[in-house]
């Protein structure tokens, strides 16, 4: 479910790429590859056994990549 709901986000960013600049399309492909390695580093730990691990680093990636966009979104429109 989590790799379907990442694959439409990413499908979605695409769609919004040509409204963007090249600095906020930069720190959104960051954005992106930071999620992408916690969630393979969430995977991981979940078939390991380590559930509340996994939903740890899943939800500070979340944040961190959501940080970064936050913060190129705001660059732009000033």
């Amino acid at each position: 479910m989590k790799k379907v709901l990442f694959l439409a986000l990413a499908a979605v960013s695409f769609s919004f790429a040509s409204c963007d600049s090249k600095t906020e399309n930069a720190a959104e492909a960051q954005a992106e590859q930071v999620e992408e390695g916690g969630e393979a580093k969430a995977d991981a730990m979940e078939n390991a056994g380590n559930e509340a691990g996994a939903d740890s680093v899943e939800n500070a990636t979340e944040a961190q990549a959501d940080a970064i966009e936050n913060a190129a979104d705001s660059t732009d429109a000033k």
